[in-house]
């Protein structure tokens, strides 16, 4: 019995691609220490890998898990500041923004310095970065600091952004695919994020060439319901095809 649910596990987590433990337990009627027994024997294996909250498929290159902000700040650096930039024409005067704590993101303010508008945040970043700018109102999400992202998490921020009528959300991702939609390795950065794309009316996309065709444990917006992708690079012909019948604009730097 456990050999043919574990057979089950295998097909399922190939399936979904990356799945939590939670939805295991659901799918498979079976406690959480059943299912790390579970997932324990298919690690043994080197079929799948445990990532944070939950699992994935272990010979897919493209399946990302949570690096360190300061690694990641690291790479593409140039890329970034200039997607960045091109954030920043998208920002106007009175404007409720988003920004979130992701390293392709906080250097936006280093391009609206010199504008007048609201910026909600869960980044540590980005509220020190628009500290000397009093022309830059900063709403900052209460909850935990999370070092890995630097940025301030909680269960209950759901509701918290619920307050706020954000009208430009510029958001990251460890991945961004068709299938998989925008995802992140976080389960603690995958409810603020949710609960931003939920409570906004345009989302801004910012991701640079490599996060296409890659996904994460946790999807935490459709790709369709994206309003514009912001990066280096266009993508492949099957993302333009995509966009344009989902009429979400891309723009490179």
């Amino acid at each position: 019995m456990r050999t043919k649910r574990i057979d089950e596990i295998e097909l399922y987590i190939k399936e979904k691609k990356s799945v939590s433990l939670d939805t295991l337990c659901e799918q498979f009627q079976v406690s959480k220490n059943t299912i790390r027994r579970d997932i324990a024997a298919l690690e043994k294996t080197g079929k799948i890998k445990k990532v944070y909250g939950g699992v994935t498929i272990a010979d897919r290159a493209s399946s990302k898990t949570l690096i360190p902000f300061s690694e990641r700040h690291q790479q593409f650096m140039k890329e970034k500041r200039a997607i960045c930039h091109l954030a920043s024409t998208h920002i106007q005067d009175g404007d409720t923004i988003f920004i979130d704590s992701g390293t392709t993101c906080h250097s936006i303010i280093d391009f609206i310095s010199n504008k007048t508008c609201t910026i909600i945040t869960n980044s540590l970043q980005v509220s020190l970065k628009a500290l000397p700018y009093e022309n830059l109102t900063v709403i900052s999400l209460p909850g935990f600091l999370k070092r890995e992202t630097l940025s301030f998490v909680d269960s209950e921020i759901a509701d918290y952004v619920k307050s706020y009528n954000i009208g430009k959300a510029f958001m990251s991702c460890t991945g961004i695919s068709i299938q998989s939609g925008l995802t992140n390795a976080s389960q603690e950065e995958y409810l603020v994020k949710k609960a931003v794309v939920e409570n906004s009316i345009y989302r801004y996309i910012l991701a640079d060439h490599s996060k296409f065709g890659s996904f994460s444990l946790m999807t935490y917006c459709p790709l369709e319901d994206a309003s514009y992708i912001l990066t280096d690079q266009l993508p492949e012909q099957e993302f333009l095809d995509f966009c344009q019948n989902n009429t979400i604009e891309i723009e490179t730097i």
